[in-house]
């Protein structure tokens, strides 16, 4: 208080600072999420009518299941339980007309709604900065996930029983209509019936007969109606097994879909899918009653729809939302690893599967069941804390280095971003990496710049104007290089195999080092990798370049891919693996320089500087070499590195001193050192 009334300032000020930073950052999330909406709200109705609302038209179309006389599943495209074409049938003729606008934008309220009412049942007590920025952030996940998305294109219902659940639990009052709701909602999805033992075991057993009786009034009247579909979906299909897409296809993400994908048929794999769901539901909902009781009902809610996204016969794509709410969940005891299970869970929720998972045959199970294996873990294993840890709202804070003072005034630009000491979470870093990798090979392979004969075109010309420059300063190397290499066997297939091999091997042997030796420093140097990539990035989708090895006529043989044929005019723009235009700048190089930078300047012997130097000295030859990229390549290749180094300097300030006390304890630290974060 001395200080602010020396300062001048009323005591206030600051608060309504902070306060509008917080208003302001509520405002952008809500832009956010708007956008967002209109994006996928465009993006149905800018579609063909065909192709959009596929589900919603074979229902409801002018040839739709809901209008042909007999059963609904007479044919495989209605996948609904018998109450559900109870309830839409009547509602064909006002769901034709809403084909398109009304339905999608009803869909968005929904979503909406949803979010809001997510936001509200977070776990007390919150900061007020979380109340005012969850209901934003939570629409704009659900917007971004896949559920979301598909349920929107396919014009499905499959976020009315979540929403039912979410209102029957946190919104209404009264001792019945929780209960009725979540009736309701299991009559449109069965498995949902298991939050009726939720409420029994956390003391609202009225609600939960209710439930039941819902449930179960439902299904009768449906039966009562239509006799024959209620005997074909719950006897002869088995809760709806044999409806829709086949049972073992990619997108029924349950266990019976998995059983399946593994080759298991017949009684065995129906004996092991019972007693496998079994399990898991009695777990799920055991481990769902423990956080009700803790006062985290969201979180029970969430583990209990994720059992059941387990034990479902089939669980399709658009009914998988439970798992993205499993994101409230507080995991680990160090602040930096609370955003391992939320970051996972949102890239899980966001992302396919190919994305998160390389395209292995060895990860392919893994990959192919990768959403259920996390539904799985949520009601199962993560150890998820309980409101009464001390780390619950107190985890160990992050230790970070003491300020490095800067020669130019605003360095840096960021000061929020402190340099962290200790060693990051590796499943969180290799998740990242992955994702990233992912990003960047999409990015590159869609850089061709159009068709592929457009893209071969452009790439061409901007090859001879890289050719001219370099003749203009007599760098043009290329041709003599190649050919002289060519000449001398071994040479040829040393450089070869530099080229094929040490480009990643390299790289990820100075990050795995720093990560476990000098973990301050290797956030600095993955920073520094990561600018200089996403501005090489921006380089291949503007200046599309041919290689040496792709311009007819040069001469240059190319020795890692053997002879051209550049009569095929789709030869050299797109392959399965990667855009063979992204030549400017050269990421060979790049990254090489990056290794050898790094290397100079950590390393503690000298011998090992020079050792680093020489990778970059032996990378710039291969790639010249063997025709893959023009020495200008190189050029830009070291501007985009330093560039990298340029930027994390501009917005973190200055690599922490190698003197700092705190820094000596970090570095080569086995275990990161739990001291308090410095005051703010």
């Amino acid at each position: 208080m001395a200080n602010v009334e020396h300062s001048g300032r009323r005591p206030g000020d600051a608060f309504e600072a902070v306060g509008g930073r917080l208003g302001a950052a509520r405002l952008g999330l809500w832009l956010i999420a708007a956008v967002l909406a209109i994006r996928q709200l465009t993006a149905v109705l800018g579609t063909p009518k065909g192709d959009r609302l596929t589900d919603l038209e074979t229902w409801v179309g002018p040839h739709g299941v809901l209008h042909v006389k007999g059963s609904l599943y007479d044919s495989t495209r209605f996948t609904g339980t018998p109450w559900s074409g109870l309830v839409l049938k009547p509602l064909t003729r006002t769901a034709e007309q809403a084909l398109g606008w009304g339905w999608t934008f009803g869909t968005l309220l929904l979503v909406v709604a949803l979010g809001l009412v997510a936001a509200r049942a977070l776990p007390q007590p919150v900061s007020r900065r979380t109340s005012l920025l969850a209901a934003p952030v939570a629409i704009s996940l659900l917007m971004l996930s896949l559920p979301v998305r598909n349920t929107l294109w396919l014009g499905q219902t499959s976020i009315i029983p979540v929403l039912l659940v979410l209102l029957g639990c946190f919104v209404v009052r009264g001792r019945y209509a929780g209960g009725l709701l979540i009736g309701v909602a299991a009559a449109f999805q069965p498995p949902v019936l298991l939050f009726a033992p939720l409420l029994w075991f956390t003391a609202r057993r009225r609600a939960a007969v209710t439930a039941g009786a819902t449930f179960a009034a439902c299904t009768l009247l449906a039966w009562a109606a239509l006799p024959h579909d209620s005997y074909t979906y719950w006897v002869h299909h088995m809760a709806g097994t044999g409806l829709g897409a086949p049972a073992d296809d990619l997108a029924n993400q349950s266990l019976h879909g998995a059983l399946l994908r593994l080759g298991l048929t017949g009684p065995l794999e129906i004996g092991l899918f019972l007693a496998l769901g079994t399990a898991v539901a009695v777990l799920g909902v055991r481990r769902a009653v423990r956080y009700a009781r803790d006062g985290q009902l969201l979180l029970a809610v969430a583990v209990t729809g994720c059992a059941a996204v387990a034990v479902s016969p089939t669980t399709w794509q658009h009914q998988l939302l439970w798992v993205l709410l499993a994101v409230v969940g507080r995991v680990g005891t160090r602040a930096s690893d609370r955003y391992v299970w939320p970051v996972a869970v949102v890239l899980l929720m966001t992302l396919p599967a190919k994305m998160l998972l390389p395209n292995m045959a060895a990860v392919h199970p893994l990959r192919d069941n990768v959403v259920l294996l996390a539904a799985l873990l949520a009601a199962t294993v993560v150890p998820f804390l309980p409101r009464t840890s001390p780390s619950y709202r107190s985890p160990v804070p992050t230790e970070y280095a003491d300020p490095v003072p800067s020669r130019f005034r605003h360095v840096p630009l960021l000061p929020f971003l402190r340099r962290v000491l200790t060693r990051p979470n590796l499943l969180l870093e290799l998740l990242l990496i992955r994702v990233t990798y992912a990003a960047y090979a999409k990015v590159r392979l869609a850089a061709t710049g159009g068709s592929n004969s457009a893209g071969r075109e452009r790439a061409e010309g901007h090859a001879h104007q890289i050719l001219d420059i370099e003749r203009f300063l007599h760098i043009d190397i290329e041709l003599w290089a190649n050919h002289a290499v060519v000449k001398v066997g071994w040479l040829r297939d040393f450089f070869d195999f530099y080229y094929e091999s040490f480009h990643f091997v390299v790289p990820l042997a100075v990050l795995a080092v720093l990560y476990w030796r000098r973990p301050a420093d290797y956030r600095w140097a993955r920073s520094t990798l990561g600018f200089a990539t996403l501005l090489a990035l921006v380089g291949f989708w503007l200046y599309p370049l041919a290689p040496p090895r792709l311009l007819p006529g040069l001469g240059i043989i190319d020795t890692v891919h053997g002879v051209q044929d550049f009569s095929k005019p789709d030869y050299g723009t797109l392959t399965a693996l990667t855009n063979q235009y992204a030549a400017m700048p050269s990421l060979h190089f790049g990254w090489s320089l990056w290794c050898g930078v790094v290397v100079a300047v950590i390393a503690p012997r000298e011998w090992m500087k020079a050792l680093g130097l020489l990778h970059p000295l032996f990378t710039v030859s291969a790639i010249v070499a063997t025709g893959n990229h023009w020495v200008l390549d190189a050029v830009g290749g070291a501007v985009v590195v330093a560039a990298g180094f340029g930027l994390a300097h501009l917005l973190q300030g200055p690599r922490a001193g190698a003197g700092s006390p705190s820094r000596k304890a970090a570095d080569g630290a086995r275990e990161p050192v739990r001291e308090s974060a410095p005051s703010t």
